[in-house]
């Protein structure tokens, strides 16, 4: 499929195709589970997602909370320090919007066991975790979606977009 999708985004410009895909959260989570054992990713460990309708993703990811801190101090307020050090997982849901080959997203709720986390403190980590990928995104602002994709949504554990 991503060789599909790549062929497509090269030969848009004289031949155009139309392409789409849909995927499942367990072969994203299968995806997932591969791609961070075989390239580790800065700062997260694993992530497991479960996909909604009308856009909501719900993920558990397990983050170093002391590489955050080293990389941005005072990222972590005192207040959740003593909880979020170290290796640990979190639960956040966002929403995201995609369309004219950009999407954004925005943190609907998140928790650290059961202690809700404020959404402005969860998007900075994530921006900061961003910014230290090797692509170094900006999630502060809308992001090209991949391959000359143009939209993307979902429905009840699928994904789906198209060209």
């Amino acid at each position: 499929m991503f060789q599909d999708l790549r062929d497509a985004r090269a030969q848009r410009a004289t031949h155009p195709r139309a392409v789409s895909f849909a995927l499942t959260d367990g072969e994203i989570n299968d995806y997932m589970r591969y791609a961070l054992r075989t390239k580790p990713r800065p700062g997260v460990d694993s992530v497991t997602i479960k996909i909604f309708p009308q856009n909501y993703v719900s993920t558990f990811t397990a983050v170093d909370f002391d590489n955050i801190e080293r990389w941005k101090p005072g990222t972590i307020p005192a207040l959740l320090r003593p909880f979020l050090h170290g290796k640990q997982s979190i639960w956040v849901d966002y929403r995201f919007g995609a369309a004219n080959s950009k999407v954004a997203f925005s943190v609907e709720k998140a928790y650290y066991d059961k202690l809700r986390l404020p959404a402005v403190f969860v998007e900075r980590v994530i921006r900061i975790l961003a910014a230290r990928q090797p692509e170094h995104y900006d999630t502060s602002k809308p992001m090209t979606i991949p391959f000359g994709l143009r939209q993307a949504w979902t429905e009840n554990h699928v994904v789906k977009g198209n060209n």
